[in-house]
């Protein structure tokens, strides 16, 4: 008789259920939840994407593309980052990869340039899948402590590099914390990883949702690095999984190599999708989330020590108690208010993510009795 459990794989074994998706599944059973959890948009996709989708399905484009993905896509991709970026001989030779979101950017990225015992630099707090993710390509996740100000510098991630250390992972802005990095870092960062030989994998899901004009980037200072960016918070599009890798030819080839035994293609109408979506106006969305979030800032910030959101929809308040962050959200989940432990992005507990896509009276009130459970 066979026994499942004694199939698993280590790799299987050395990863646990995300926390996230813990707090979704309690969210399905309480009847009205508060829920400042979901990472995503809180509106729908605009309609000319929709349409876009709808018109490809009908008009049969529902095969299997290149895996690298459709050409018109490729081309819309690259005519954007090009204008921003190509200058000074930078850029003038690089791949290009349609991907199956940033998350399948991401798995490619790693299994593509990870062996086993490498070491990956993660800014602590990070989003939830990076230490995963370098688990399941055989590296190690090596932590760099970026509280109280979460911003991960270059001399913060100088004395954690060795002799087996291969790739930076970053997000900006961050989730959870919402953080930005700004240019100046940025640089620094770049030096640091050229000088060292080190792939710097810059993760901008949320580059769109920047609060003071065009988010600043690595790629702004060098093309010896790894570009991910995507449909999913931009566009609401986050069921629809559609992404896109820029980097130095070898390493997108590589990627473009391990798609096709993978996922083989980003889905082929959602591809058509996203060349619609690339021309449409997302402004008025981002100044409503800035404006939320102007909101959080004003309302908890005399209650929690905050770092204040330049990008994406989240905050990482510090719990004003002495409860653990875990201690504190069972109380907040008691009254129905659904927020992620800190201790799910960190090797620490001591902080909690929300996120403000969400209704402005449904933000008030997790707002209202957030400041109740501090004892505002």
């Amino acid at each position: 008789m066979i026994d499942p459990d004694h199939l698993i794989a280590q790799r299987a074994r050395a990863i646990d259920a995300s926390g996230i998706r813990k707090v979704f599944d309690l969210a399905a059973s309480i009847k009205n939840p508060i829920n400042l959890s979901i990472g995503q948009p809180d509106f729908d996709v605009p309609e000319p994407i929709k349409a876009a989708a709808a018109e490809a399905i009908a008009a049969g484009k529902n095969s299997y593309t290149v895996t690298q993905g459709i050409p018109p896509l490729h081309q819309s991709v690259r005519a954007r980052f090009d204008a921003r970026f190509q200058r000074d001989g930078r850029w003038n030779d690089y791949g290009t990869l349609i991907t199956s979101g940033v998350s399948g950017a991401l798995l490619l990225a790693l299994m593509a340039t990870i062996d086993a015992g490498d070491e990956v630099l993660i800014g602590d707090p990070y989003f939830v899948m990076y230490k995963h993710l370098a688990t399941m390509a055989g590296g190690k996740p090596v932590f760099i402590d970026t509280y109280p100000d979460f911003k991960l510098t270059a001399d913060r991630v100088e004395p954690h590099i060795t002799d087996r250390t291969k790739v930076l992972l970053i997000s900006s802005p961050s989730n959870p914390t919402g953080v930005v990095t700004p240019d100046e870092t940025w640089r620094g960062l770049v030096e640091l990883c050229e000088s060292r030989g080190i792939l710097l994998i810059s993760d901008e899901i949320y580059d769109v949702f920047h609060y003071a004009g065009q988010c600043p980037s690595p790629a702004a200072f060098s093309d010896q690095l790894l570009v991910l960016r995507g449909f999913s918070k931009t566009y609401a599009m986050t069921g629809w999984r559609l992404g896109y890798a820029i980097g130095p030819r070898a390493i997108v080839e590589q990627m473009t190599k391990l798609q096709q035994y993978t996922f083989v293609c980003a889905p082929s109408m959602v591809q058509q999708a996203g060349l619609a979506a690339m021309d449409v106006d997302m402004s008025k969305y981002v100044a409503s989330y800035a404006a939320k979030r102007d909101r959080v800032i004003e309302k908890l910030s005399p209650h929690f020590e905050l770092a204040t959101p330049g990008g994406a929809f989240y905050a990482f308040p510090k719990v004003p108690t002495d409860e653990t962050a875990t201690e504190f959200v069972k109380r907040a989940i008691a009254r129905e208010l659904l927020i992620i432990p800190g201790n799910v992005f960190s090797e620490r507990d001591t902080h909690f993510r929300i996120s403000y896509a969400c209704a402005d009276d449904t933000l008030d009130r997790g707002l209202d009795l957030l400041i109740e459970l501090a004892g505002g």
